[in-house]
């Protein structure tokens, strides 16, 4: 089991950039045994993937709207993963959440419903 805990958000301007930190607290299995990802859920849409990192984080997915933009990462050492937003438009107004994936593959997981364990969400807002 894994608690995460997400820390980072709050509102900027449109090509601004923040940077979304997700703590984890592992119990039973190490940090490195999961993949991670980062979801997000604007109002009145479904909660979709932006990011995820495998467990090593040597394989890295981004959806087509955050290519080039986000940057995902992880430090096993210290049990953290990161979001790093640039060039931030109002669309990507959402709120943020880390999530964890129990893996035994070296690739990185891209099917949401693989993810079970979640953070409580951290706010993003880009006004133009």
């Amino acid at each position: 089991q894994v608690q995460l805990v997400e820390s980072g958000g709050g509102s900027v301007q449109a090509g601004g950039s923040l940077i979304l930190s997700c703590a984890a607290s592992v119990f039973g299995v190490t940090f490195s045994s999961y993949s991670l990802g980062w979801f997000r859920q604007a109002p009145g849409k479904e909660r979709e993937l932006v990011a995820a990192i495998s467990r090593n984080g040597v394989m890295t997915y981004y959806a087509d709207s955050v290519k080039g933009r986000f940057t995902i990462s992880r430090d096993n050492a210290v049990t953290m993963v990161y979001l790093q937003m640039n060039n931030l438009k109002p669309e990507d107004t959402a709120i943020y959440y880390c999530a964890a994936s129990l893996s035994y593959s070296a690739a990185v997981t891209t099917t949401p419903s693989a993810y079970r364990d979640w953070g409580q969400g951290t706010q993003v807002s880009v006004s133009s």
